[in-house]
């Protein structure tokens, strides 16, 4: 019965936690740069164009150099890509994407070590993970790495 309560209480402290960062300024801004990303014609008819190119990409990424259309796909794909990386809302929503993760790699960083040093937390973020890894292949206690 007590691992039962402890366990509620331990769910609504991260819906707690989990409602601040919603409400931080870090997950607002996120969000207007999501709606103004999403809600802009000329920045979703980029991405829109880019991802059209998808299917063709990875039927000449079977074939490789040796597919008819290699070239002109690959020039497209990277064409493409930079003019909807360099859209101002793109590039806007990118930078609070970053700011959200780091955000939430902080967070799981301090819970993790909270419990143990020698937890693993990934991050995708190699600031992070430097040194934290343990186990067999994070360089970790048994040394294998």
């Amino acid at each position: 019965m007590l691992a039962t309560l402890e366990s509620i209480e331990l769910l609504e402290d991260a819906e707690r936690l989990a409602k601040m960062v919603l409400e931080s300024d870090i997950a607002e801004q996120y969000q207007i740069c999501l709606y103004k990303m999403q809600n802009n014609k000329e920045t979703q008819r980029k991405i829109n164009r880019f991802v059209s190119l998808k299917d063709l990409y990875e039927e000449v990424q079977r074939f490789g150099k040796y597919h008819p259309d290699y070239k002109r796909v690959m020039s497209e794909v990277r064409e493409y890509k930079r003019e909807m990386d360099l859209d101002p809302r793109v590039a806007e929503f990118k930078l609070a994407e970053n700011d959200l993760q780091s955000l939430l790699d902080e967070i799981s960083m301090m819970l993790g070590g909270a419990v143990s040093k020698h937890i693993k937390v990934p991050t995708g973020n190699p600031f992070f993970d430097a040194g934290h890894g343990s186990g067999c292949g994070g360089g970790g206690s048994c040394s294998c790495g």
